[in-house]
């Protein structure tokens, strides 16, 4: 179920980024098939295992549809369009109620509900704004790994869309600017690697030459 709502559990919402405009990829990259189901909908079955409410920030028209396999969803359109992930993320905690807020990008076919529940656990555990993961790319990796913090996987509290929505009406867009100006709890690499997560699992598919390389490999 994509709404499962539970007064002893944490309040987690799921916010798949789908706005993109793929233009590398050359194909809208959320109805991509790789290895044998969309982006879009490999995402949206990962996020329903951990999130008490999912939901997709994108093109209303465009996703209208999607939730057809599944119980509840809703589709959010930017408050800010055309600015990037960041009015995704803005658009996304203007909408919700939850404490936590998950938010994946829909090109990011290797993320699992573990990795999911870990940043979760990580986020509940500390008073911090921003949780956020930071990977160190291997050889492997490095053409689809944005090495660093992984800003379109991580977790926000609600008061992330303040800083936000000054650095939109402001014209600046991007995202790990802002977490100097909040409490960010980075997840390191090495934390990643001893609960059994690496590099691979925020491989990101932008272009087809990723595709071929990710459905071959899978790392």
């Amino acid at each position: 179920m994509l709404l499962r709502m539970s007064d002893s559990e944490p309040s987690r919402a799921g916010f798949l980024l789908a706005g993109g405009m793929s233009t590398r990829m050359g194909t809208d990259k959320a109805f991509l098939n790789f290895d044998g189901r969309t982006l879009l909908d490999r995402a949206l079955m990962v996020m329903q295992t951990v999130c008490n409410r999912v939901a997709i920030v994108g093109d209303p028209a465009k996703f209208a549809n999607c939730f057809a396999n599944y119980d509840a969803g809703s589709v959010i359109a930017d408050i800010f369009p055309g600015c990037g992930p960041l009015a995704g993320i803005h658009s996304a905690l203007a909408h919700s109620v939850a404490e936590f807020n998950l938010m994946l990008a829909v090109d990011m076919p290797f993320v699992t509900a573990e990795l999911l529940s870990f940043l979760f656990a990580a986020a509940e555990k500390n008073a911090a704004v921003v949780t956020v993961p930071r990977v160190t790319a291997s050889p492997a990796t490095v053409a689809a790994v944005n090495d660093g913090l992984q800003p379109l996987c991580a977790v926000y509290r609600r008061d992330f869309a303040a800083a936000a929505e000054r650095a939109l009406q402001a014209g600046s867009y991007k995202i790990d600017a802002l977490f100097s100006s909040v409490s960010t709890h980075v997840i390191e690499a090495a934390e990643l690697a001893a609960a059994g997560f690496s590099a691979r699992n925020f491989f990101n598919v932008n272009t087809p030459q990723d595709r071929v390389t990710g459905e071959r490999d899978k790392f």
